[in-house]
């Protein structure tokens, strides 16, 4: 499994990344060489903003947490994404019949070892693939990236589409005519 850790605005020591890459190496023996996670760590005012995205077949799961100290909030981040790994087990299992190896459990260590940096610009750009998939599988997608809307390209139609999530708890299509 490949583990890459980057800051943003926040010079990260050897230290403190193989401490994150000990925490992320749980799920190797999980998904072994199919999965790449990227660690993302970058200030806001005085809390740290970590992000984790984990890519598997295709797949993507996320998870954002923010405290004071880096290494808590990458515990928290640790544990949203294996509580998004047990809410999405059965879904994949049932779905796709790809994931039987969706099991883990994970330590908490302390320590740190960062500088922080003072810089303004922009911090995150997104380019990502279109892949034809059907409106329920975008939904699905949608959840396990924890994402309030998604982009995709319909299966049926081949078009680009949009699926969001409502304020009712409900979900919405945007299909554009061009």
């Amino acid at each position: 499994m490949k583990i890459t850790t980057q800051g943003n605005g926040i010079k990260i020591g050897q230290r403190l990344e193989d401490k994150i890459t000990g925490k992320m190496s749980k799920f190797d023996k999980y998904f072994g060489d199919e999965g790449s996670f990227n660690v993302r760590i970058r200030p806001e005012g005085m809390v740290m903003v970590v992000e984790v995205t984990l890519k598997l077949n295709d797949k993507i799961l996320r998870a954002e947490a923010r405290d004071e100290e880096i290494l808590t909030a990458v515990d928290k981040t640790v544990d949203k994404l294996e509580s998004q790994i047990r809410r999405q087990k059965t879904k994949f299992l049932k779905k796709k019949k790809e994931y039987p190896q969706i099991v883990s459990y994970l330590e908490e260590e302390t320590d740190y070892d960062y500088e922080v940096e003072n810089e303004n610009r922009i911090i995150k750009k997104k380019t990502f693939t279109l892949r034809p998939m059907s409106s329920e599988d975008a939904i699905l997608q949608m959840e396990m990236l924890g994402h309030n809307f998604l982009v995709y390209l319909d299966a049926d139609t081949d078009s680009v589409c949009v699926v969001y999530k409502r304020k009712d708890g409900n979900y919405g299509l945007l299909e554009p005519e061009y």
